[in-house]
């Protein structure tokens, strides 16, 4: 992401796709329900995982799954530009990546789109 946030949340909520480890996933969630509870200051459930990630390594399906607590614990690596967090197997590094679209126009920006 271009700007760092403050917190691993806030990188979450608005990344399109992860990389944990070095592996790239795309398939991630946050608990709304959790991410709310805690927004507004309410108790939210501690064992339900905040983040759940899958991917696949290979043929190996791999997932990830992280507690409220250990995503506030997450600290940011400015060399590494990813977050560290640790949970039961280890430290992991995440780093959170925003979509880029286009289209598939082969105009340029300024050109009329009327046939002639």
């Amino acid at each position: 992401m271009s700007t760092t946030p403050h917190d691993l949340i806030s990188a979450l909520k608005h990344a399109d796709m992860l990389e944990i480890d070095g592996l790239h996933a795309w398939q991630f969630s946050l608990n709304a329900e959790q991410l709310a509870q805690h927004q507004t200051g309410g108790q939210a459930a501690t064992d339900a995982p905040l983040l759940s990630i899958e991917c696949m390594d290979g043929r190996a399906l791999c997932k990830w799954h992280f507690s409220l607590a250990q995503i506030i614990a997450a600290r940011f690596d400015g060399e590494a530009d990813a977050w560290r967090l640790n949970d039961t197997a280890g430290p992991h590094l995440i780093k959170c990546f925003a979509a880029v679209s286009g289209d598939n126009s082969d105009q340029p920006e300024d050109a009329s789109n009327d046939a002639e």
